[in-house]
């Protein structure tokens, strides 16, 4: 039994409740009800986690323990909360140690929840995906379970107000076929992002015509969010100015 966890679950349903958000849901009857995974999820809003462990708790009221930045958990409200749902703190400057306790967790049938953009994508369109979650499922010897989130980032997203109101959203979330843990990391990672491709552009066409101008909607779907690529070009500027503050001193 897990009391925290349960608590917070169920704070959440009521939250979208209050907010009045309609869910769709998409095959989830994929995800797998027991064993250990690596949960691979979409990156386009603050509250991408907690609708992608939806399809965990459908699988028998499985739980996912969320891979998140190690700043959340320094911070005296949500850190608390973090542990005691024992999710995974993140050092960006040192991850040996994230990445060993992620796969002794799948290794004991835990559920890991990634997000292989690592970062948010200001243009709602998949970006470039890192590694780590194929490198963890070979080594684990545990299938990625892809879950894509389609809708979140109306809700709140970096570089817009939050609009955690009641609202009326809809969110749709769709998981994929597993992904066996055969053959070479980035191999798995070219197929991960094939497949969660695929299912982001199902979900968008299962949403229907999307509001034109809209700064949550892609560029591609008639949004003013920025492209892939000039979303890429913001991102670098992010960076070197992180950088630029560090290298200053007391940064």
């Amino acid at each position: 039994m897990e009391p925290v966890y349960g608590t917070v679950l169920e704070i959440a349903r009521g939250m979208w409740a209050f907010q009045g958000i309609r869910f769709t849901e998409v095959d989830f009857q994929k995800f797998p009800r027991t064993g250990g995974a690596v949960v691979a999820i979409n990156h386009t809003g603050y509250l991408d986690f907690p609708f992608a462990g939806k399809p965990a708790f459908a699988a028998g009221r499985r739980k996912v323990r969320f891979m998140a930045k190690k700043e959340v958990f320094d911070n005296s409200t949500s850190g608390p909360i973090m542990r005691a749902l024992k999710h995974i703190p993140v050092d960006r400057d040192a991850g040996a140690g994230a990445y060993q306790a992620a796969v002794d967790a799948l290794k004991s049938g835990e559920l890991v929840g990634v997000y292989p953009e690592a970062t948010h994508s200001r243009s709602f369109e998949l970006k470039s995906f890192k590694s780590g979650a194929a490198r963890m499922a070979v080594e684990a010897q545990v299938p990625i379970v892809p879950v894509v989130v389609w809708g979140a980032q109306q809700i709140w997203t970096k570089g817009l107000p939050k609009r955690l109101g009641r609202n009326k959203f809809r969110i749709i979330i769709g998981v994929c076929d597993p992904i066996q843990p055969v053959g070479a990391p980035d191999a798995l990672t070219a197929t991960l992002k094939a497949e969660m491709q695929q299912m982001l552009l199902k979900l968008q066409d299962l949403y229907g015509t999307h509001p034109q101008g809209e700064p949550w909607v892609p560029a591609r779907l008639g949004g003013s969010a920025p492209t892939l690529e000039q979303a890429e070009a913001l991102d670098a500027a992010d960076l070197e100015e992180r950088r630029r503050r560090r290298s200053e001193p007391g940064g």
